[in-house]
């Protein structure tokens, strides 16, 4: 799918992080833009800074992500690309210090990370098939975000990996689901960036777990995720695939 000033793009988690960084790079493609997050500080100044549109957005209430979407199609036309960043990261074993892992805090995790997934990318999805199709025969593209801990979760990371193993496995059923209107469905996987998350920890564990990756030994740039976005929705063979970004990055047990 050509990106150009007529390719409106929604991103939830847009306001920082990996988000961000997608919405700088299509800004910079002259995409009309929306970041959909619940961080207003943060979604005012970079849609400030980049001349994107800022929707406070909680992608665990339908309501929300369908007001978002009108929003966003009124200033911005509707979505031809839908990049779903939005997540968190708890910690927790399965069995703890306090008992059994905390049922709340697993619920809020898959609230977030995979129902607020779906919650974007159906929505999104329902009204890319309505669109009239561009010459390449493709109506919209939609991009989520898992991270390789779906694969290889790590001690405490029961609820994080199994967030984002949903988020992996909804990859194929839904390209499958919206091939025939020429919607094309991808997933990213991450391996460790350099996202305010990681910035977060002491500078001596940043450079050890970016030590720990094969090559490039260092932490990933949420640029680079960026580009991989981009050239996903330009490229029309890409469908239905999770590609991991982690630099053969495979995660130990801690």
């Amino acid at each position: 799918m050509h990106l150009s000033a007529q390719t409106p793009v929604v991103i939830s988690g847009g306001a920082s992080g990996l988000g961000e960084a997608v919405a700088r790079r299509m800004r910079k493609a002259d995409c009309p833009v929306a970041l959909l997050d619940l961080d207003t500080e943060r979604g005012t100044r970079v849609a400030a800074e980049t001349g994107a549109l800022f929707i406070r957005t909680d992608v665990t209430d339908p309501d929300s992500i369908t007001a978002a979407l009108d929003q966003a199609a009124a200033k911005n036309g509707p979505a031809r690309l839908s990049v779903a960043c939005a997540g968190i990261a708890p910690g927790a074993k399965t069995v703890g210090r306090e008992g059994a892992h905390d049922a709340a805090l697993f619920a809020k995790t898959i609230a977030i990370n995979l129902t607020g997934v779906f919650n974007l990318t159906s929505q999104a999805a329902a009204a890319m098939v309505a669109l009239e199709p561009l010459d390449t025969g493709e109506r919209g593209v939609i991009i989520n975000t898992a991270s390789i801990a779906a694969f290889e979760g790590q001690i405490g990371q029961l609820a994080y990996a199994a967030s984002k193993g949903g988020v992996a496995a909804m990859t194929l059923p839904m390209a499958r689901d919206l091939a025939r209107d020429g919607v094309r469905v991808m997933c990213i996987a991450p391996g460790l960036f350099k996202t305010p998350m990681m910035e977060g920890l002491p500078q001596d564990v940043q450079d050890s777990l970016g030590g720990s990756v094969p090559c490039p030994s260092r932490l990933g740039d949420p640029g680079e995720f960026a580009m991989l976005v981009q050239h996903i929705a330009r490229n029309p063979m890409l469908n239905g695939e999770v590609i991991r970004l982690d630099g053969a990055l495979r995660l130990p047990p801690r």
